[in-house]
């Protein structure tokens, strides 16, 4: 098992690219309609939730400003979630908010965990 631990840094950084790639699609359809889907107005929740989608979901997947970026974007998860989904019932398999959910914990979890070795962060870090 201790070949398997070596590899959690560079597994965070998978994590972190994927989640904020995934993240980052949600802000691309909403504010470039990309790929076509929702356009929101600018100046609505939804269309400020794609501005943190697009900002947040690129700095994640550079690992840029990781812990901040991610804070904001776990909040604005939570808010999506209390917000949109859980006034339409309990479970979030049932009121569709199984993704903001998620989201929100692995968003979460990254400001405690940081970037990951494969990140700008750390490249940035590396220099001082």
């Amino acid at each position: 098992m201790a070949s398997l631990t070596s590899w959690s840094p560079h597994v965070l950084s998978l994590l972190r690219v994927a989640s904020g790639a995934a993240f980052l699609a949600h802000g691309t359809m909403k504010l470039l309609n990309f790929p076509p889907g929702y356009s929101p107005e600018l100046m609505s929740m939804p269309g400020a939730a794609g501005v943190i989608e697009l900002v947040g979901g690129a700095l994640l997947v550079l690992g840029l400003f990781t812990r901040p970026a991610a804070f904001v974007c776990s909040g604005t998860m939570a808010v999506a979630y209390f917000v949109a989904h859980a006034p339409k019932g309990f479970f979030p398999v049932l009121n569709g908010g199984d993704a903001a959910l998620l989201y929100c914990f692995v968003f979460f979890y990254l400001v405690f965990a940081g970037p990951g070795p494969w990140s700008l962060d750390a490249i940035v870090r590396k220099k001082r």
